[in-house]
């Protein structure tokens, strides 16, 4: 299952019916306090995380997950992009950082670069 966390619906229900369309099982989170109370019960493959969050930012919730052991890859989104949030996201050891408006195919082969070098490991 691929993890949507995204406070904007419309991208976040757009992302979850691309991955669906796409074969994959996908579910959308509406903040990062929501889906850090049910990661471990949903059991995500993979996590596209929305940088630019009310309350808990994407860059929180990669902490809380890094603190908590979790292990499956994270690929950040954003449509403020700034090199240090770039940089430090990466250093705490997201897949990938991409820009919104999210090129569709881009994502998808991201997403199974991720999931494939996760099986890898």
């Amino acid at each position: 299952m691929i993890a949507i966390v995204d406070d904007d619906e419309s991208v976040r229900n757009s992302l979850v019916r691309l991955l669906q369309a796409a074969g994959w099982s996908a579910r959308g989170y509406t903040s990062g306090l929501d889906f850090l109370e049910n990661w471990r019960i949903d059991r995500p493959d993979c996590v596209v995380l929305d940088l630019q969050m009310p309350n808990l930012s994407g860059a929180d919730v990669q902490r809380a997950l890094n603190r908590a052991g979790a292990r499956f890859p994270v690929i950040v989104v954003t449509a403020h992009e700034s090199p240090d949030a770039r940089e430090e996201c990466l250093r705490a050891g997201a897949a990938a950082f991409l820009r919104k408006p999210l090129d569709e195919s881009m994502l998808l082969d991201t997403l199974f670069l991720a999931l494939s070098s996760r099986s890898l490991n």
